[in-house]
C-alpha cells in the first residue's frame, strides 16, 4: 500500500499549520516583539493623554486669564455673601433653629436622616395628593384669573381634625382664620423678625461649597400659609394684617437673594409669585387701602430680578466650576477632555447666558434664549462641549422665567397705582402717563420689547396690563370684556397679561 503523504491529507495539513502557529505565536522571540509593540503602544497613550492634558489645562488658563483682567471670577468664594449677625439676621429666630442645627450638622459631614426635617407649617395639615382623590383645596392664579375659593378651604378645614373649627359654620374667611391660628405663635415670631436688616441663611464651603440647602423647601411651606392667611384677613376687610404676612411673604423671599445658586433663585421667584397672587387678589376684589397701596409699590419696586440675575448665574458657573474640579480629581487620566469642557461650559456662559438680560435696559432677549440650544459651539457634539450641551438648555430657561416674574412685579406695581387713581377720580385712567408723575414715577417697560408696558380699560370697567410673552406675539390672552379666558385657551396663550376676572366685583 502507498505510503500518504500530509500534503495529501487535509485535517493533518490544517493540524500542522496550526501546529506551527502556535509554536509561533507562543515563542520567546515572538512574546518579546508583542512587549515591545505594547510597550510602545502604553507609551504612545500615555504621550497622549499627558499632552491633552497639559493642552486641556492650558487652554482653561488662558481663557480664564483672558477673562479675569477684565473683572469676571471664577472661583466660589467670590460669591459667597458675608455673614449678618445673628441678631440682625431675619432667620435666625426659634423657628429656623433646628434646620439650621441640621444644616450645620449636613455640611460637617453628618448626612443620616437628611429628609428627618420637615415644617412645622403645613397649609394641608399633612394631607396631600391629588385634589380628585383627597379633596384638597386649590390657590388662585393670577395667570388664569382665578381667585381663591375660600368656601373651599372653609369645608377642607372643618373636615380637618388637625385644625381648629368652630361649633358652627361662619363666614368663610373668619373660619380659615381660625384654622391657622394653629400656626399663630411661629408667623407672630417671623413677624417680629421681619423688620432685621439682613436676611440670609448660612452657606457652607467645609465640604461643598453652599450645601446643604434643605431650607429651601421649609420656606415654600411658610410662604403657603402667609398667602391663605393673607387671602383670608383681605376677605375679612383686615387689609393691613394682610399687609403685615405679605412683608414676611417678600422677606422669606428676600433672604435667598444673597445665595449665588440656581435653585435658589427658582425657589425665590416661586416665593414672589405667591406673593404676587396675594397682591392680584387684594387689587381685583379692591381691598387694600391707599397707604396699604403706596407700601406696596415701594415693595414691588425694590425688587429687580434683572440686577440680580448676572450675579446668580455667575456664582452658578462657579459652582460648575468646583464640581468639574472634583471631578478632575477622581478622573485624572480623563483630566484634559474635563479641562477642556470647563473651558466651553464657561465661554457659553459668558458669550451666550449672561447676555440674556441687560440689567441697565431691563430688558430679556427670550429670542436669543429660545436659540440657546442651537449655538454655533454646541450644534454639533464633540468630546468638549459634551457637558455643555447637557447643562444650557436648563440654563437658558432659567432666563425665562425670571422675565416672567420681573413683568408680573412690574405689572403689579403699575397696577397698585392705577388702583390709587381709581380710589382718588373714582376710575381707571385712559393711559399710564396719567399715573405720572403723582402716583408713579416713571412707568415700566415691557421687558420683552422694551416699549412702554401696554394698558387699556376693558369693556367691563377693568384694567388690563399686558406683557408680549415670550414669543414676542400678542397671543389675546383675555376676551374683549377684559376678563382672562378659560385655562384651556390660556394654556395656549404664551403673553403674560394682569387683568381681573369680572366675578370678582
Amino acid at each position: 500500500m502507498p505510503t500518504m503523504k500530509a500534503s495529501d491529507n487535509p485535517a493533518g495539513l490544517r493540524r500542522s499549520v496550526f501546529a506551527r502557529f502556535c509554536r509561533w505565536l507562543f515563542s520567546w522571540k515572538t512574546l518579546r516583539r508583542s512587549l515591545v509593540a505594547l510597550a510602545g503602544l502604553i507609551t504612545l497613550i500615555a504621550l497622549l493623554v499627558t499632552e491633552e492634558n497639559w493642552r486641556g489645562k492650558r487652554d482653561w488658563d488662558n481663557f480664564k486669564r483672558e477673562w479675569e483682567a477684565k473683572g469676571e471670577r471664577f472661583d466660589i468664594a467670590s460669591f459667597i455673601p458675608k455673614p449678618v449677625p445673628d441678631d440682625q439676621n431675619f432667620v435666625m429666630i426659634p423657628f429656623f433653629a433646628p434646620l439650621l442645627q441640621k444644616e450645620r450638622n449636613m455640611a460637617a459631614g453628618e448626612w443620616k436622616d437628611t429628609n428627618g426635617l420637615q415644617s412645622s407649617l403645613d397649609v394641608y395639615g399633612g394631607v396631600h395628593g391629588k385634589r380628585a382623590l383627597s379633596g384638597n383645596p386649590l390657590f388662585g392664579n393670577l395667570k388664569a384669573g382665578e381667585l381663591t375659593d375660600l368656601q373651599e378651604w372653609q369645608k377642607f378645614y372643618r373636615a380637618n381634625t388637625n385644625f381648629t373649627a368652630s361649633p358652627r359654620p361662619q363666614y368663610p374667611a373668619k373660619d380659615v382664620l381660625l384654622a391657622l391660628k394653629n400656626f399663630e405663635p411661629v408667623l407672630t415670631e417671623l413677624r417680629e423678625a421681619s423688620h432685621r436688616p439682613g436676611a440670609q441663611f448660612p452657606l457652607y464651603l467645609d465640604r461643598y461649597p453652599g450645601l446643604p440647602l434643605i431650607h429651601l423647601s421649609n420656606l415654600r411651606a411658610v410662604a403657603l400659609v402667609l398667602r391663605l392667611r393673607a387671602t383670608a384677613f383681605l376677605a375679612d376687610r383686615q387689609s393691613s394684617e394682610a399687609l403685615q404676612d405679605l412683608r414676611v411673604s417678600f422677606r422669606l423671599a428676600d433672604s435667598l437673594r444673597p445665595e449665588p445658586f440656581l435653585i435658589s433663585h427658582l425657589v425665590r421667584l416661586s416665593l414672589l409669585d405667591d406673593s404676587l397672587n396675594v397682591v392680584w387678589e387684594g387689587l381685583a376684589r379692591h381691598q387694600w387701602k391707599e397707604t396699604e397701596l403706596v407700601e406696596l409699590q415701594t415693595m414691588l419696586a425694590s425688587i429687580d430680578l434683572f440686577a440680580d440675575y448676572g450675579r446668580v448665574m455667575r456664582g452658578e458657573r462657579a459652582g460648575s466650576n468646583v464640581l468639574l474640579g472634583s471631578l478632575r480629581q477622581e478622573r485624572r487620566v480623563w483630566a484634559g477632555l474635563i479641562y477642556q469642557n470647563q473651558k466651553w461650559i464657561n465661554r457659553l456662559y459668558q458669550l451666550r447666558v449672561f447676555p440674556l438680560i441687560d440689567a441697565g435696559l431691563h430688558r430679556v432677549y427670550l429670542m436669543q434664549s429660545n436659540q440657546l440650544t442651537n449655538a454655533p459651539e454646541i450644534r454639533r457634539t464633540t468630546p468638549y462641549n459634551i457637558l455643555a450641551r447637557l447643562l444650557l438648555p436648563a440654563i437658558g430657561k432659567s432666563a425665562v422665567k425670571t422675565a416672567r416674574v420681573q413683568a408680573f412685579l412690574d405689572q403689579a406695581a403699575a397696577a397698585s397705582a392705577l388702583e390709587r387713581f381709581r380710589l382718588v377720580n373714582g376710575q381707571y385712567p385712559e393711559n399710564l402717563q396719567a399715573l405720572v408723575p403723582r402716583f408713579m414715577k416713571r412707568i415700566p417697560p415691557d421687558v420683552i420689547s422694551g416699549n412702554p408696558l401696554q394698558y387699556r380699560r376693558t369693556d367691563a370697567g377693568r384694567i388690563m396690563l399686558r406683557s408680549a410673552g415670550w414669543n414676542l406675539e400678542n397671543d389675546g390672552a383675555v376676551t374683549t370684556d377684559g376678563h382672562a379666558k378659560t385655562s384651556i385657551e390660556g394654556a395656549k396663550r404664551s403673553d403674560w397679561v394682569w387683568t381681573y376676572p369680572v366675578s370678582s366685583e
